[in-house]
């Protein structure tokens, strides 16, 4: 308990003070510095609001004559484009009295046809988009003779860049010439682009001229602006003609703008994105036309200007936005960089942009304020006639207070003193002792906090060694990296086993002990713990004292940052051997490409075999036709039967090709079948006629057994019919002289199987196996029968691929029975109705997969972009959704929510599919179902299923 002569800190310093004249003191300065205050106040904002009215005035009317200025000159490159247009129109449809000769082109290894030299004309560009086989050279030569014109229109308009021509096939003609391959993508997709769709018949269905936004050109120019106009044949739209105004130019035009005192013009779209900032305005708005963008990115794709050009966007432009929303043209006024500014605006008639007239404030009010500087000065001179007095009261007041500080600077010197020695490791310092309550308290809390943290350094040594004996085992070692000093602190048998020096060492010297290779990417790692994660992450091979490299994967973060900056100051974190998983997963890699690498290499070779060789059958089958009927018009029997021989013999190697082809796309997941419901019986009678007259000219016996009319089953009836053909085919082939065919049926649980049977000479069990083999002919390769072994299996993999399977039995000497088995579909009568299933998703593998592992679960349909999903399903909801989160337009979260905001669509069934790395963004979504990519078919059918109760597989595709 404090003593009865103890008193507050607060008392005691208020009786010290309460003996001086401060009440005095105070009134005395206080009435001075409001009269100096009111009276230069008063005369500066007369002077101001004067000035105010004539400088709004002055700038409203720059603002006005300077926007009129701007819109002729759009209006004369608007006029120029549609001149422009119109010529290119006539000159792509008008018939030419003799074909034009197209410019000298070069063409890369890859296929972009593009002009190699400068010769005063204009560039042109074909992406390998469009093959060099279907690239017309036609249109090239006629563009060719708007060169002279497109040179005319850009050296008479100081705005106009360029002048292209980009037409629907990917084809670009540009002038001034430039090395186009070397600018341009070549996969270009020239429809893809704003100054090409902005165009269209659904943007711009008046067929009229457009602006585009500003935009960052592919072709090097800078931030530009077109003026497009789209070229049609009829209602086709051929292409898009566009002269380009560069922002450069366009700032050179507002930089001769007389706006008064001193000040710039601003050029904003209107989205109130800025199109042209001159240099002063880039420091006022804290911008930089092209800071942050490289045209390496605006070669691959469109790139406008971004979210820091647009005045919403910005906080000290926001309410500057609103207003011209509201007004076409006004003033107010804005703080920019700490300083107000008056801002005019008006706008543009031609484009509906607006242009902004800036002028600093200060330099309006300068002389008021210069009169005010005199008025402070006035100000400072009586203000220097208190001085004296406020000296000699304060000497008095600094004695007062230095009697009072050294009363407090000894008990308040010891606390200091305890708190030190509490820093410095001496839990129990000696107490010191103050007539202040406050003080004495503080000196009594410090001595508490001590015994405190005597506790808990010993808990906190306890809890250290504990953790350091379980990372000890864990781990090769623990680290901490000092970013100030780049020295690391290794702790674990890291030193011991690498030959490194124990305690600190450089950076320098630890990544010596790095693979060369690695270097980069455990710096890389290093400089990502500064981010706003936290976290690094790398792995990399470590030079171990004997010169051998072992893998150890790195992992830290942060745990201590620079209060003032907020930059990484010190990282720790772990190092693991994983030197035999990396090894097995080389080994694991390597094996799996070289299998990749033969079996693509096949798939290439035969796709490119089976096209070549069908150009020269066709030919050969064409012109056998021509002789033979010359042949048979003359009567010459002989001749014709020989041609009907190679006929035979064309059609047969047309069907090898085919074959051929069909199991090359098979075998790289280019096969798509189209699925709809086919009528078995009628299905089965027209396999028969087709292949009547062949059994009836080898004396067969065709016996045929169909169904009831109206059994349905799904299926592509091309491919199906196909199988059944390929079996009958066989059948007729491989059967006894006198043989009997039998095409027949069996219907049970949902299913149907179709049979054909023969009394061929059978097959042996032990050879069965082999049958469905590709190329698997079984001992025949040197009979006189055709075929290449192929087509058995084709009909296996097509069988899978329409939800089906096949199969087969025979005995020697007996024959031989094939059957197809496919799920049937039930009428409009029957219990149930096919599910309808849509997946959302521009992945054509997954399309391939996901059609392939639902195709008896229901009707698959596909959809490549978020927009057309939100009108398709809104309009028509299917039964099931299957959502891509990547995808081209609209990410798959904001689609889900649309889709969640509609009464139709609230309560269907979604599976959203992502990356594993996407695993953050899939929790939380209103779904049904989660799915990580590349899908697992299994999961994904038992996931459909059981969201769809009314599908019942039997088996796996």
């Amino acid at each position: 308990m404090p003593s009865p002569s103890h008193i507050g800190l607060r008392q005691w310093i208020w009786r010290a003070f309460a003996r001086s004249a401060l009440i005095p003191l105070l009134l005395v300065e206080t009435v001075l510095i409001a009269v100096y205050l009111i009276s230069n106040g008063s005369i500066r904002d007369a002077q101001i609001d004067h000035l105010r009215k004539v400088a709004l005035f002055d700038l409203q009317s720059s603002a006005r004559q300077e926007s009129r200025s701007i819109d002729q000159q759009l209006a004369q490159v608007g006029a120029l484009t549609e001149m422009f247009r119109n010529l290119t129109a006539r000159t792509l449809l008008e018939t030419q009295a003799k074909p034009l000769v197209p410019p000298a082109l070069a063409s890369t290894p890859d296929g972009v046809r593009y002009s190699p030299e400068d010769k005063g004309g204009s560039a042109v560009f074909y992406a390998r988009s469009t093959p060099l086989e279907r690239q017309d050279l036609d249109k090239v030569a006629r563009m060719a003779t708007l060169d002279p014109l497109m040179k005319e229109l850009q050296q008479r308009n100081p705005l106009v860049a360029s002048l292209y021509f980009n037409g629907w096939d990917n084809y670009n003609h540009i002038y001034p010439w430039f090395l186009t391959h070397e600018q341009y993508p070549h996969d270009m997709v020239i429809p893809n682009y704003s100054f090409y769709y902005l165009a269209d018949a659904r943007h711009n269905p008046g067929r009229g001229m457009v602006w585009t936004d500003v935009y960052l050109d592919p072709a090097g120019h800078g931030w530009m602006m077109s003026a497009i106009a789209p070229v049609y044949r009829g209602d086709f739209l051929e292409g898009v003609v566009g002269l380009d105004v560069t922002v450069s130019n366009l700032l050179e035009q507002i930089g001769r703008l007389e706006v008064p005192w001193s000040g710039y013009a601003v050029l904003v779209s209107d989205d109130l994105d800025i199109m042209a900032l001159p240099e002063p305005g880039e420091a006022d708005f804290g911008l930089d036309e092209l800071t942050s963008h490289s045209y390496d990115e605006a070669i691959h794709s469109e790139l406008f200007k971004p979210e820091d050009f647009n005045l919403r966007r910005r906080p000290a432009t926001a309410g500057l936005a609103a207003a011209i929303v509201e007004r076409n043209e006004g003033m107010m006024t804005v703080e920019f960089r700490g300083r107000p500014s008056l801002v005019a605006w008006t706008t543009i008639p031609q484009t509906g942009w607006h242009l902004l007239t800036v002028v600093d404030e200060a330099r309006v009010f300068a002389e008021t304020n210069s009169l005010a500087s005199q008025y402070e000065r006035i100000g400072y001179l009586m203000i220097a006639g208190l001085l004296v007095f406020y000296l000699v009261f304060f000497g008095c007041m600094w004695l007062r207070a230095r009697h009072l500080s050294e009363r407090l600077l000894r008990p308040i010197d010891g606390i200091s003193r305890m708190m030190e020695e509490i820093g410095g490791g001496n839990w129990r310092p000696a107490r010191v002792s103050s007539r202040i309550v406050e003080l004495d308290a503080m000196a009594g809390h410090a001595e508490r906090m001590g015994e405190q943290l005597e506790q808990s350094e010993r808990q906190s040594q306890r809890t250290q060694e504990r953790l350091e004996l379980v990372l000890d085992s864990a781990t090769e070692s623990l680290w901490e990296q000092d970013l100030h000093s780049r020295r690391i602190s290794l702790r674990g048998r890291f030193c011991k086993r690498f030959g490194l020096p124990a305690g600190p060492i450089d950076h320098e010297a630890f990544m010596a002990h790095v693979h060369p290779e690695d270097v980069p990417r455990v710096e890389a790692s290093f400089r990502l713990a500064d981010s706003r994660s936290g976290l690094c992450e790398a792995d990399f091979r470590f030079r171990d004292s004997h010169g051998s490299y072992h893998w150890l994967l790195g992992r830290g973060r942060v745990v201590e940052r620079d209060p003032a900056t907020g930059q990484a100051v010190l990282l720790a974190g772990t190092h693991v051997d994983i030197d035999t998983l990396k090894r097995t997963e080389a080994d694991l890699r390597l094996a799996i490409g070289e299998a990749q690498a033969a079996s693509q290499a096949k798939s290439r070779f035969i796709s490119s075999i089976s096209h070549e060789l069908r150009t020269p059958l066709n030919a050969i089958y064409g012109f056998a036709q021509l002789l033979r009927l010359g042949y048979e018009a003359r009567g010459e029997t002989q001749e014709v039967a020989y041609l009907d021989e190679l006929l035979r013999a064309s059609r047969h190697l047309n069907q090898l090709v085919d074959d051929v082809l069909d199991w090359s796309n098979l075998q790289t997941a280019k096969f798509s079948l189209e699925m709809q419901s086919v009528e078995v019986a009628g299905l089965m009678a027209e396999c028969a006629e087709m292949v009547r007259l062949d059994v009836e000219t080898r004396g067969l016996r065709l016996d045929l057994e169909p169904p009831d009319k109206g059994l349905l089953v799904r299926a592509d009836p091309r491919r199906l019919r196909q199988v059944l053909l390929n079996l009958l085919s066989n059948a007729i082939k491989y059967n006894s002289p006198a043989g009997r065919i039998a095409l027949t049926h069996q219907a049970e649980s949902g299913r149907i199987r179709l049979i054909v049977e023969d009394t061929g000479p059978g097959i042996d069990e032990s050879r069965q196996v082999q049958l469905f083999e590709p190329f698997q002919r079984l001992g025949r390769e040197n009979s006189t029968i055709q075929g290449t072994g192929i087509g058995l299996s084709l009909c296996r993999q097509f069988a899978v691929l329409m939800g089906g399977r096949m199969g087969m039995s025979s005995e020697p000497g007996t024959g031989s029975r094939f059957w197809i088995d496919l799920p049937l579909v039930q009428d409009e009568t029957g219990a149930g109705s096919v599910a309808r299933i849509c997946h959302v998703g521009d992945d054509s593998f997954s399309r391939c997969q996901v059609r392939k592992a639902l195709v008896d679960l229901g009707e698959v349909s596909a959809i490549d972009n978020g927009r057309a999903v939100l009108e398709r399903v809104l309009a028509s909801p299917p039964d099931l959704l299957l959502l891509d989160l990547d995808l081209p337009d609209i990410g798959g979260e904001r689609v889900l929510e649309r889709l969640r905001q509609h009464p139709q669509t609230r309560s269907l069934p979604v599976i959203v599919l992502g990356a594993a790395a996407d695993a953050g963004r899939l929790v939380g979504l209103d779904c049904q179902g989660r799915l990580g990519k590349p899908l697992d078919p299994d999961e994904l059918r038992e996931l459909v299923a059981a969201l769809l109760p009314q599908a019942k597989p039997e088996h796996a595709p």
